[in-house]
């Protein structure tokens, strides 16, 4: 087999072993601990209590864990770390090729998410307090907003980053402004991280996106950044072993903000520096996310211009939920769609490359 292949599969296998064998663990004290929100229900968007969806989910966010994405993240920096590790210490060929951890291709997705997955950590630990308030979405799109602004600035100060690629087209020159671009997409796939609402719908989809980048990284032969998007398919999978229904917890903010924001960073990585359409494809490859984030700006819009709702319940899965289906079978709709669309993107950006 070749190496590179087996580069990016060890790693994958490794950090999908580690969540398995860990979540037990995991689980026991987030059980322990009762690591949940000690009063079930949310606000809406615009400020009024969420009836619909406290009919759907309230009492049981009072009985789940959060900070699932504990599983996630920590198995991906178990396996990273661990190999780069390795590689330090018994410096053979053998061992150095699977260290995947590299300044070129790797440090900015693995530092977004371990960043956004501390922040997130924090923000769960507020709200599973007795006040449970958490931190504010003003703070957290401000905490959002300089993160991507450092690693938006990365890209232009550091790696030369000016332009993005334009599908059978010539690529777009846009300079400095690369930097707002990389907030505002990083900003769009934070909004979008409601998704983690169903039993087992966000580790699905997450895992399709990776997948997908973990292709087209392959294909632009950035094979660590491939490895590393392997080894988040891993611990996504790990998650959804757990998640499916009846979930034994929510992946949470300490998952969805460093997965969100990475999935930023690798779609900029996969763009022009690897000579492909990362950040084209992503509206396509992540279209359940597009989704989720129109049907809640598209919600809050129709209120306020018509004075009634237009879905019973926004984000567009708990709409579905609302008006009957059972959510194992928004879930594996879901899951469906996501792999419909990660095909779609997948080909488009091959067919690039060719």
């Amino acid at each position: 087999m070749d190496q590179s292949i087996v580069k990016v599969l060890v790693p994958a296998t490794i950090a999908f072993v580690i969540g398995i064998l860990s979540t037990p663990v995991v689980t026991h004290y987030l059980y322990k601990y009762r690591v949940w929100k000690k009063v079930g229900g949310k606000t809406a968007l615009d400020g009024s209590t969420a009836h619909e969806f406290n009919r759907l989910h309230g009492d049981y966010e009072t009985k789940t864990p959060r900070m699932g994405g504990i599983v996630v993240w920590g198995s991906v920096f178990i396996t990273t770390i661990g190999l780069a590790f390795l590689a330090s210490i018994f410096p053979f060929n053998s061992v150095v090729r699977f260290n995947f951890l590299t300044r070129s291709e790797t440090w900015i997705p693995f530092f977004t998410l371990i960043m956004g997955a501390v922040v997130g950590f924090f923000n769960d630990l507020l709200d599973i307090s007795p006040e449970g308030t958490g931190l504010t979405l003003r703070i957290r799109l401000f905490i959002v907003v300089i993160l991507s602004g450092f690693i938006g600035w990365w890209f232009y100060a550091k790696l030369a980053v000016t332009a993005i690629n334009i599908p059978f087209a010539q690529p777009l020159s846009i300079g400095w402004l690369i930097i707002p671009l990389f907030i505002f997409v990083s900003l769009c796939l934070y909004a979008s991280g409601v998704i983690d609402g169903i039993d087992g719908l966000s580790g699905g989809v997450f895992a399709s996106i990776f997948a997908s980048y973990t292709i087209i990284a392959f294909a632009e032969q950035q094979y660590e950044l491939s490895a590393l998007c392997a080894t988040l398919v891993g611990g996504l999978l790990a998650f959804l072993w757990f998640n499916i229904p009846p979930a034994r917890f929510y992946m949470s903010e300490t998952g969805t903000m460093g997965i969100t924001l990475t999935i930023a960073a690798v779609a900029f990585l996969t763009d022009s520096l690897g000579h492909g359409i990362g950040i084209a494809v992503l509206p396509i490859i992540g279209g359940l996310l597009v989704a989720t984030v129109v049907s809640n700006i598209l919600q809050i819009v129709w209120k306020k211009i018509f004075r009634k709702k237009l879905f019973r319940i926004a984000p567009l899965h708990h709409h579905f939920e609302a008006i009957g289906w059972p959510s194992p079978k928004v879930v594996m709709r879901y899951w469906i769609l996501s792999v419909m669309f990660a095909f779609a993107g997948v080909i488009l950006a091959l067919s690039f490359l060719l």
